[in-house]
């Protein structure tokens, strides 16, 4: 199609577009499609679409190993650091870059971008520009959509407002209100739109994310259109994603620091959060009443909202999970994502990525108390630090590895090694090797089956492991509800007006899924005690699903003690380790946490630099403040 091919030549001509669009421009003259052919009936214009889900970056599987937690939440071995989290760690916030990463291991941007099946060739920066560009050429172009049912011109546009959305909101929270292009740019005009306020750029996203959800399906196998791939729509864009994105940017807007930035307090925004508690409260008054088909898996399927296995590559997620991309091929996880867990001394691979300390202490008691201070002992909560890991919060042996715990199921050739089946991870133990094993004391099996080690195999081939961390699952809702209407409302239980649950009520939802007790009643009098625990239950929900850094940057506490802290847990064992005994039984001395490292942020920290590049184009597109 010429006037396509002519629009992507002016995405080129910028420094943030996709790198590699000579790939595209690179075409036979009898391939080129008019664009009256390419645009004029569903069949072609959902051909036009449909390149938009591959720009989407697999931030799970985009390398051989896959940094996305950022926060205090995760460290990495000392064996080869290169990935990102390792730059934030020093400061270096310019790591996402790619002219800062010269292993292109990060997800956020590469030199090679491509809308194909490659994982390797997809990145934030260069695909989301392209992105909104693609977007935007469809939006212009509604109008040669003719040989159409209105259902299918609704189909069409409301897929195109919700990337456009989709990409603007993904930006700003990283960097803060930018240019909303909601237009194609004509090539031969000089960039002059200014960066916008942040909560400027989130009425514009939020339109369109409205827009979007009002024409969009709850399920697309109940439309005639989506008869065509009945069975094979989950992917594709609906009302609950965009409502569920549609209440986030609200959120988000709301948040601390960005309602800071756009000229309010350091507080909550009151009026941001009472719309995204109404968007919440839409899309879970769909869900409950059975109108969409997501639902909270049960706990004993908790583990498939990220991964599967001997499944055929089955995509991880079930009825829970809302926005995924697509899946760029079989064996992703296989290579190096299922092996980024245990360490090397039962596995295979050098880089690993541990859980620290001071984020597991946030897995409190199944009574539903936190912790607090975990070398002391608390009648309240029953907490008993010679045995830390009794009585614990079920996420918590769901998630997190601890000493004593068999690691290897079947059998173990080598009798020198026999000793390894179990994870040895007090002080001392074979499995803290800083290098290639655990810094912390824990290990991290949210996403991976005990079987992924060199013994039981359970990452070879055969086994088809899948692992895949989605983007926002339902479980996410209810939390950001749960936040959205209490400080929308003032308090643990204010609520929306089309949803039947208070903010407490949604956070018990979670908890009875996984077998813990309700919020406790003394933590609901006040609204600041009361956000502890909002923010406790939010940070074991969704632990290590690359939500931390940027609730921490929201919160405007990422450059606040103890947030800058990674520590590591230590202790000695009462006595020798005996296997046929639960290891939640087993008793520990001297248990006390060390500092590894604090983080030295200040206000720049809040947000990501912009590429020097970038800001070079023109003077309204500036920098962010310290960079």
């Amino acid at each position: 199609m010429k006037n396509r091919i002519k629009l992507l030549a002016l995405v080129c001509s910028l420094s943030f577009g996709v790198t590699s669009c000579s790939d595209f421009l690179d075409r036979d003259p009898q391939s080129l499609v008019s664009d009256k052919d390419a645009f004029k009936n569903f069949v072609n214009f959902q051909g036009f679409t449909e390149e938009l889900y591959h720009t989407i970056p697999d931030f799970t599987n985009g390398y051989w190993t896959n940094s996305f937690n950022w926060g205090e939440d995760e460290i990495q071995s000392t064996a080869q650091n290169f990935h990102f989290g390792v730059k934030i760690d020093n400061g270096d916030f310019w790591g996402w870059q790619r002219n800062f990463d010269g292993w292109q291991a990060g997800w956020m941007d590469r030199n090679n971008n491509q809308t194909n099946d490659d994982r390797f060739a997809k990145s934030l920066w260069g695909l989301g520009w392209y992105g909104i560009r693609k977007a935007n050429l469809g939006l212009a172009n509604l109008d040669k959509l003719t040989d159409a049912t209105q259902e299918e011109k609704d189909l069409i546009k409301g897929q195109l407002l919700f990337f456009r959305g989709w990409y603007h909101f993904m930006f700003m929270q990283f960097f803060g209100g930018l240019p909303y292009i909601d237009k194609v740019l004509p090539g031969d005009e000089k960039l002059t739109l200014p960066r916008l306020k942040y909560s400027e750029c989130a009425d514009k996203a939020a339109a369109d994310f409205r827009e979007a959800a009002n024409l969009l399906p709850t399920d697309w196998d109940n439309t005639t259109a989506g008869r065509r791939t009945l069975g094979k729509n989950q992917l594709r864009i609906n009302k609950i994603m965009a409502l569920g994105y549609l209440g986030k940017n609200y959120l988000w807007a709301g948040s601390p620091l960005m309602n800071q930035v756009s000229g309010g307090s350091s507080s909550y925004n009151a009026d941001y959060c009472k719309k995204a508690a109404e968007a919440f409260g839409e899309l879970l008054t769909l869900t409950e009443s059975g109108a969409a088909p997501h639902k909270l898996l049960p706990f004993s399927q908790y583990y498939t909202n990220f991964y599967t296995t001997g499944q055929n590559w089955q995509i991880p997620g079930g009825t829970e999970a809302i926005f995924r991309g697509p899946y760029y091929g079989a064996n992703n996880s296989n290579w190096g994502t299922s092996k980024q867990y245990s360490p090397l001394i039962i596995s295979e691979g050098d880089v690993k990525f541990l859980p620290t300390s001071n984020y597991v202490n946030n897995y409190g008691m199944a009574n539903g108390m936190p912790i607090k201070d975990i070398t002391k002992a608390d009648p309240e909560s029953g907490y008993n630090p010679e045995f830390p890991w009794r009585g614990r919060d079920p996420r918590f042996y769901n998630d997190i590895v601890f000493d004593g715990v068999r690691m290897v199921a079947g059998s173990i050739p080598n009798a020198a090694e026999v000793n390894n089946r179990h994870a040895n991870l007090h002080t001392g133990g074979s499995y803290r090797d800083i290098a290639t094993g655990s810094r912390t004391g824990y290990l991290l099996f949210k996403f991976v089956p005990r079987t992924a080690n060199k013994y039981d195999q359970g990452y070879s081939y055969d086994k088809s492991l899948n692992i895949k961390v989605p983007y926002m699952r339902l479980a996410d809702i209810y939390l950001m509800y749960a936040e959205a209407a209490a400080q929308g409302y003032g308090s643990a239980l204010g609520k929306s007006s089309n949803y039947s649950k208070t903010s407490v009520d949604a956070i018990n939802v979670i908890r009875e899924r996984a077998g813990v007790s309700p919020v406790n009643a003394k933590f609901l009098g006040s609204l600041d005690t009361y956000m502890e625990e909002v923010r406790r239950e939010r940070a074991v929900e969704l632990s290590f699903e690359g939500h931390r850094f940027n609730d921490l940057r929201r919160w405007l506490l990422i450059s606040k003690s103890p947030y800058t802290l990674k520590k590591s847990i230590e202790f000695d064992r009462a006595a020798p380790l005996d296997p046929s005994k639960d290891p939640k039984d087993n008793r520990v001395l001297n248990l006390r946490e060390t500092t590894i490292l604090e983080r030295k942020f200040t206000e720049k920290h809040n947000w990501l630099p912009l590429k020097v590049n970038d800001v070079n184009l023109y003077v309204e597109f500036g920098q962010n403040p310290g960079w």
